[in-house]
């Protein structure tokens, strides 16, 4: 898709790390994928990270949103509530490549504190606007309906595994309202495991594993090969892996 690929119209065009704000002890130098990082660019309307657990997609991601102006937790840049302290100090160590134009609105949306940034999102519509009322309905409807509620043209959207919150057809309709609001100008960053998600038309997928940030293609990723692999070969593999696990209960 090529209006995916249009560079100078980004909010974020790269970050860089500044190593001397880290301390040597810190976890973050034992990250592969990060440690040996100093500059990370963004050519694409839609960037996916995708990657291991702990490859430290998730705290790019969220340093990125922090350093950006969001609230850790999520929201957008005018949220001020905590519950817990967890952004790591990478958010304070990178620096940002902004493009000239500033998007109209923004959202960082991660599935882990969902309940928190909902909450908030009623407490605030009671000042103002059209009350929301999230907590009355399901996980999947209530994070689907504040994305399209938030989403819209000329914006930047950071999300963190979306699909926690959402079924395999209400992946398909988020699909549809990220690529709708990339056509009208708006970038997204997004951690995801979800082979949907990953299948989004023309969008740029790094890869944190292989102890590098790196470019892959679709069909490439873990995520696409294994389920892939398990719908094609269901019965094989189950026998194959309950075989091994019976053996180590030996």
């Amino acid at each position: 898709m090529d209006f995916l690929d249009e560079k100078m119209s980004l909010p974020i065009q790269g970050v860089s790390i500044d190593w001397d704000k880290i301390d040597g002890g810190s976890y973050l130098r034992g990250i592969e994928a990060i440690k040996g990082l100093d500059y990370l660019s963004f050519n694409n309307k839609i960037t996916i990270f995708v990657g291991e657990n702990g490859s430290g997609k998730s705290t790019m991601l969220e340093a990125i949103a922090v350093n950006y102006g969001f609230n850790p937790e999520g929201g957008t840049k005018n949220y001020s509530f905590s519950t817990y302290d967890s952004h790591s100090e990478l958010c304070d160590a990178i620096k940002l490549s902004r493009g000239i134009r500033k998007p109209k609105w923004g959202y960082f949306l991660r599935a882990e504190s969902f309940y928190n940034v909902a909450s908030a999102e009623v407490e605030y519509s009671k000042w103002g606007g059209v009350p929301q009322q999230y907590h009355e309905k399901s996980h999947g409807e209530s994070f689907l309906k504040l994305v399209q509620n938030n989403f819209q043209g000329q914006g930047i959207y950071l999300l963190d595994e979306p699909e926690a919150a959402l079924s395999p057809q209400r992946q398909l309709t988020l699909l549809l309202e990220i690529v709708n609001c990339a056509k009208e100008d708006s970038q997204f960053i997004m951690v995801t495991h979800s082979p949907i998600l990953l299948g989004i038309p023309g969008a740029e997928i790094l890869s944190f594993d292989d102890g590098q940030i790196h470019p892959i293609d679709y069909e490439d990723t873990d995520s696409y090969q294994i389920t892939k692999m398990f719908i094609e070969n269901k019965e094989q593999l189950l026998k194959r892996l309950l075989s091994d696990e019976d053996k180590a209960d030996l």
